[in-house]
């Protein structure tokens, strides 16, 4: 059940600033707002005023004069919520935002809870449940991916998505619903061989979806980057060096580095997640062989591959390690860093470069320590994982909630697509499609519960 109270919050972001936005919605939004405010530039209540209108006044606690506002003006529907909506800009002072808000609570305004604005409009029909998680992943974007997936997901390009696969489901468990009020004159309504056409090309795209979790995840959360190599190579300075300050110790001592050090940074709107992991060499050290594991468990998980060597040694001793680390590596995209440039000869960097098993690796010549060619090193990290590539039309998964239900509804479609195959009973089968239709409708939000709410809205901000 939808809440009939008035709430308000402070919509921008704690503390002290030049302008703040207090707002509120609800039947009685206008009236408790008109309470307070003033305008001299009108007799004209603000409920008599057009909608989408902004109104120069004040703001007064009986007699005393709180701040000089301008008050913007929404009506219901035509608003975020579905509400009557006012937000108050005033200055950002915060002892004028906690006494605005002190007038408009005792006035008959409630404080509003985390993400209560965002759930008003997705009860009020305003969007459905995805778009209101988008507008969290929004707000959050942190580089120029994430944004971009998330307007595309607010605007409702994978709802669209997935409201297709359910109507078009649903008109085939309407006529297998049917098949079973005559189930004894042995009827067939639904055509078979289409539905099992219908759902092959919904367990492909359902697949398709599930799979772009990976790299909707990436783009969210940042591309995690594994940097590997022996001791003493250079890896945490170069982790220094990318991040621009000291962050993890460097020391000519073999085995410094004994656990995993982990740092993002946004590079050319690209968010990257770092991992300097500890040096791979044979050790009888209980705490570094810990810290070895983890560094071939971070490989795992990488995206991108970062293996420093250094090329200032003994050239053959270190293509026998690249080789024997390499065969560690499957499926991410590796970048071979051969450091300590500055100090190296000619012929060991010739004799790298023509080395036949690395003639379709990508391999930069850098000095972490001097910084030298770390812009090289940085547009071959970028050329890694090509975003601009995504088209503005292709679904991305990015969402946890989402990923479960896709993988629920493909489990269900299989099931479908199996009982088809085996000639399964009517009643089975609008059981099995029942169950893939229950899972889409939980991104959508045409199924959902109290507790799911909930769990989604309490993770927003409050005020949005």
């Amino acid at each position: 059940m939808l809440d009939q109270s008035t709430i308000c919050a402070i919509s921008t972001p704690p503390g002290i600033g030049g302008i703040a936005i207090i707002r509120l919605s609800g039947k009685e939004a206008i009236q408790i707002a008109e309470k307070i405010f003033q305008s001299p530039a009108s007799d004209k209540k603000l409920a008599d005023q057009r909608a989408n209108t902004l109104h120069f006044g004040t703001i007064k606690s009986g007699d005393i004069l709180i701040d000089e506002v301008v008050v913007s003006l929404f009506k219901a529907p035509h608003s975020f919520t579905g509400e009557d909506i006012v937000e108050i800009s005033c200055h950002g002072s915060v002892y004028i935002q906690q006494m605005i808000l002190q007038l408009l609570i005792s006035n008959g305004a409630r404080l509003a809870r985390p993400g209560e604005f965002t759930q008003r409009a997705f009860l009020n029909g305003k969007m459905d449940l995805s778009q209101a998680e988008a507008v969290a992943d929004l707000i959050a974007s942190g580089n120029a991916a994430a944004h971009k997936l998330a307007i595309s997901q607010m605007r409702g390009g994978f709802s669209r998505e997935i409201n297709q696969l359910r109507t078009e489901l649903l008109r085939f468990a309407a006529l297998v619903e049917l098949e079973l009020d005559f189930s004894e004159e042995d009827v067939e309504f639904a055509d078979r061989s289409a539905l099992i056409e219908l759902s092959t090309r919904i367990a492909t795209l359902l697949k398709k979806l599930t799979e772009s979790f990976r790299l909707g995840n990436v783009i969210k959360n940042g591309i995690p980057v594994a940097i590997i190599g022996e001791t003493n190579v250079g890896k945490s300075t170069l982790l220094n060096a990318l991040l621009n300050e000291e962050k993890a110790i460097v020391s000519d001592i073999h085995g410094t580095t004994r656990d995993v050090i982990e740092d993002v940074i946004n590079i050319g709107g690209t968010l990257f997640r770092f991992s300097d992991t500890a040096g791979i060499r044979e050790t009888t050290d209980l705490i570094e062989s810990m810290g070895i594991e983890r560094s071939y468990n971070q490989l795992e998980k990488a995206e991108i591959v970062l293996l420093v060597t250094d090329i200032s040694g003994p050239i053959q001793p270190l293509l026998d390690r690249i080789v024997k680390i390499r065969e560690k590596i499957t499926g991410q995209q590796l970048i071979i860093i051969a450091n300590k440039v500055d100090i190296a000869s000619v012929d060991s960097q010739n004799q790298l470069s023509e080395f036949p098993l690395l003639q379709n690796e990508k391999l930069v010549f850098i000095a972490a320590k001097s910084r030298a060619n770390l812009d090289e090193l940085i547009q071959m990290m970028k050329r890694a994982v090509d975003f601009d590539s995504i088209g503005p039309e292709e679904i991305i998964v990015s969402n946890v909630r989402h990923y479960e239900a896709l993988t629920l509804a493909f489990s269900a479609i299989e099931k479908v697509i199996d009982g088809l195959k085996t000639g399964i009973s009517g009643d089975f089968l609008a059981q099995d499609i029942r169950e893939c239709l229950h899972y889409l409708g939980e991104i959508t939000g045409e199924v959902s519960t109290d507790e799911i709410l909930g769990h989604i809205f309490k993770h927003f901000c409050i005020g949005k």
